[in-house]
């Protein structure tokens, strides 16, 4: 995409257009939330309401509009609109925005968006279900190695910011988790966690990752003292998505760095 074509576009329709497009894909991602976990198709099969089976018709599918037409009630049985659909598509407008008005260049922008979301698939995965499928982070990383491609050729920096930055993110979690389970005689990290930095170390780099892994800790512990104000037992045994907290900072972090 030329960067003198997206200069031709005012800010205003560009950040409209990024959240178009973002509620679009959070459509997607609220349908991937509910289908993969039941091993059911994303891409087939008509929508239907949760609750009484109901097929949906067109303006029952459009994003964020047709919650708020219908005050986030299912206009056959009544049923409350899965509350998970509305975050997948308000997320998906937000990432979209956001790489618009962040991102420095047409290029960066779509990589910036094509993170976003595939994080956020993640985030809301690992946060609803404590899953992180290993085909959606192999995507990441695999997303995140053209990322490298692209902005690096083959030279040394591929392999420095690309590869160590993988598998700095990866490495690093496995002997956290090891060592965990050596002390304590259990688990007290999910494999998919190490996979998932991994991937993000693919598209930052090294010292992203060691951002990311900062910026996570913080975000769960803000979660863990969320559940303590919400009146909810935190303990040892508390299962808390690191996953979803390594998710959104290493969106940060590779906003801020630019991609």
């Amino acid at each position: 995409m030329s960067d003198s074509i997206v200069a031709m576009i005012p800010a205003w329709a560009a950040v409209l257009l990024g959240g178009v497009l973002g509620v679009l894909i959070g459509s997607f991602i609220g349908a991937a939330l509910v289908r993969l976990p039941e091993g059911r198709s994303v891409l087939r099969g008509r929508s239907s309401c949760d609750s009484c089976g109901a097929r949906l018709g067109p303006f029952e599918l459009v994003p964020l509009l047709s919650f708020i037409m219908q005050r986030g009630c299912c206009r056959h049985c009544g049923a409350a609109i899965d509350p998970w659909q509305t975050a997948a598509e308000a997320g998906g407008a937000l990432v979209g925005v956001a790489a618009v008005l962040v991102a420095g260049d047409a290029w960066a922008m779509l990589w910036a968006a094509l993170l976003g979301w595939q994080l956020l698939l993640l985030a809301l995965l690992d946060l609803r279900h404590f899953w992180l499928p290993n085909r959606l982070v192999a995507l990441l990383a695999l997303s995140g190695l053209a990322h490298g491609l692209w902005l690096y050729g083959t030279g040394a920096d591929l392999l420095y910011e690309v590869l160590v930055g993988g598998a700095l993110g990866f490495s690093g979690l496995t002997v956290v988790a090891l060592t965990y389970r050596a002390l304590r005689g259990r688990d007290g990290l999910g494999a998919g966690d190490a996979k998932l930095l991994g991937a993000i170390g693919l598209w930052i780099g090294p010292a992203g990752v060691i951002a990311t892994l900062l910026g996570g800790s913080l975000v769960a512990i803000l979660g863990a003292v969320g559940l303590l104000v919400a009146g909810r037992r935190v303990g040892a045994h508390t299962a808390l998505p690191l996953g979803s907290a390594l998710a959104l900072a290493g969106w940060v972090v590779a906003l801020l760095s630019g991609l």
